[in-house]
């Protein structure tokens, strides 16, 4: 019963309108006011790439990037991206081309239920973007926040820290 109640209080809730850029695309779109951004992304926009795990900011697995600073989606409030740019997992690729982060998953047996993967990604573009020479050590750590049940991390890291060698071209 409460939490029937709750979600008649939310949805009774007064829509506002939310302007933002997706992926290079310009973006209005209402929402409610205690919406996340995670919400927004999958229910308003359709962009399922970004996962929904735990909502409590402990597993992310919605991880996307705001301003190029990667966030959990899903604690982050959908009001707060007013006037910014969110890059989403879907975004990455170009042209239909994976990006090279997404390949070297791929190709380095990085994945494996593909769960974690798209805030895996996220979470490793913003490593890379702060230290283009980021190696598998800090690759791990900073990767800390992004659980992953399947892969051990071996392969994960393994598979972003080659991807770090392809980033470096692009970087140099």
């Amino acid at each position: 019963m409460k939490e029937t109640m709750n979600t008649a209080a939310n949805s009774a809730a007064p829509s506002r309108i939310l302007n933002l850029t997706v992926n290079g695309e310009p973006q209005t779109v209402a929402v409610g006011p205690y919406e996340s951004l995670n919400t927004v992304l999958r229910n308003r926009l359709n962009l399922t790439g970004t996962k929904r795990g735990c909502d409590t900011g402990g597993c992310g697995t919605c991880t996307v990037q705001v301003d190029g600073q990667a966030v959990y989606s899903c604690m982050y409030p959908s009001l707060r991206a007013e006037g910014k740019s969110v890059t989403t997992v879907e975004g990455l690729a170009t042209r239909g081309q994976p990006h090279p982060l997404q390949q070297a998953l791929v190709d380095g047996g990085g994945v494996q239920c593909g769960y974690c993967t798209p805030g895996v990604a996220m979470a490793a573009l913003a490593v890379y973007a702060d230290n283009p020479r980021a190696g598998a050590d800090e690759l791990a750590e900073e990767l800390a926040g992004n659980l992953c049940r399947c892969t051990g991390y071996v392969k994960l890291i393994e598979s972003l820290a080659a991807a770090g060698e392809n980033l470096r071209g692009h970087h140099d």
